[in-house]
């Protein structure tokens, strides 16, 4: 709410009238199913409560123009596009998520202009999908001026063709969904194949314990080489065994699907098939009201991307490490990786020296201090005004 108001006065101040309505979009935690959703896995996220709220009204001109208010209480102004002219390319650095976006859905038939003013909190750069939540924003918002009825599984399906062929982030559906879909005080389980999605039912405060987020501050992009790579391996090794897609292999037959695999892609395979599993397992702990149970998961889980999948960096691991040497039940980078931020499941009476040692062993080092905060499941994109 307070970013949509941020955003509402940005847009009142800046163009003279109030904006039709304000949209805003979480960020979002991935509990457990890292690099899963590209191989039509499973996926555990979570919404935060930090959002990206966009204030909007439309244009007869046929023209988008887009604002972001900083940190600073400065409004940015993008160069105002035709979305008539809008192809991939033509729009780059930041204004290129809510381009791509209007891009998107000017094939679908909404086509008219708009002005959008952005607000958010949601760390950039950090792993917690800053990019999804505000392309989501956007997608809501421009359907909602146009009186578009929503259909939030296809905005998600919309929302990647904007990250993948506009902006050129070869990214899954996770994020966008997250976003969309999460409710409140609940992670969703999510079949990214079908589409199938459950909300299960996740209050870590009710048994003592907290999700808390450690923003490294090590930059992170999906953009950057290193994730296409590894999709490239993944796409490359599911060819291979003659299979639609990773998820198609069964934890049972891991063993005789690595053997049939050259040995750089062995690695990626079985980061995939045991991540699944991992987030079946995740799930299971959750409908069991066993919370804690989720501590091992997140550790094998981070030491199977950092092993296997090799996306983990040193500041990642300093935190995972910090975080369970000081009584964490359980810790993990999050995201597509080199870089970003950790989890780490953690008693409550613990928090305040799970973070001091993390900062602790931060400046030991050298590097930027992090950021930390508890990360509790929050509602999903919507109209705020």
């Amino acid at each position: 709410m307070i970013q949509g108001q941020r955003a509402a006065a940005a847009f009142g101040e800046a163009r003279g009238t109030p904006p039709q309505g304000v949209w805003s979009a979480p960020g979002r935690v991935n509990l457990i199913g890292e690099h899963t959703d590209y191989n039509d896995g499973f996926v555990l996220p979570f919404a935060l409560p930090h959002r990206t709220a966009v204030a909007a009204s439309s244009r007869d001109d046929g023209k988008l123009v887009v604002s972001t208010l900083g940190d600073d209480g400065v409004l940015r102004d993008a160069a105002p596009v035709p979305v008539a002219d809008l192809e991939p390319g033509l729009v780059t650095g930041w204004a290129a998520y809510p381009a791509g976006v209007a891009w998107v859905l000017r094939d679908r038939g909404v086509a008219r202009g708009a002005d959008l003013v952005i607000a958010g909190d949601v760390p950039a750069g950090a792993g917690l999908s800053s990019s999804h939540a505000l392309e989501c924003a956007v997608a809501l918002a421009l359907l909602g001026l146009a009186g578009v009825p929503e259909d939030r599984p296809e905005i998600a399906r919309w929302v990647q063709r904007a990250e993948n062929d506009f902006v050129g982030a070869p990214t899954g559906l996770l994020d966008q969904t997250a976003s969309l879909l999460c409710t409140e005080a609940h992670a969703l389980f999510l079949d990214v194949r079908s589409g199938e999605s459950e909300q299960i039912p996740f209050d870590a405060a009710a048994r003592g314990l907290e999700v808390l987020v450690i923003d490294t501050r090590a930059h992170h992009s999906n953009t950057d080489g290193g994730y296409a790579s590894r999709r490239t391996g993944c796409e490359r090794a599911a060819a291979l065994l003659d299979v639609p897609a990773l998820r198609d292999v069964d934890i049972e037959d891991l063993d005789d699907a690595l053997a049939r695999l050259p040995e750089e892609l062995r690695p990626l395979v079985r980061h995939v098939v045991t991540e699944n599993e991992r987030v079946l397992r995740a799930v299971a702990a959750l409908r069991a009201g066993a919370p804690a149970d989720l501590g091992p998961l997140l550790e094998a889980s981070h030491a199977s991307l950092r092993d296997d999948y090799r996306v983990s960096v040193p500041e990642l691991d300093v935190a995972v490490g910090s975080a369970m040497a000081e009584g964490a039940l359980g810790a993990r980078m999050v995201g597509g990786g080199f870089g970003g931020s950790v989890i780490a499941l953690v008693p409550v009476e613990r928090h305040d020296a799970v973070v001091r040692r993390v900062l602790a062993a931060y400046a030991e080092r050298g590097w930027a201090t992090p950021r930390t905060f508890p990360a509790v499941p929050s509602a999903g994109a919507g109209r705020e005004h």
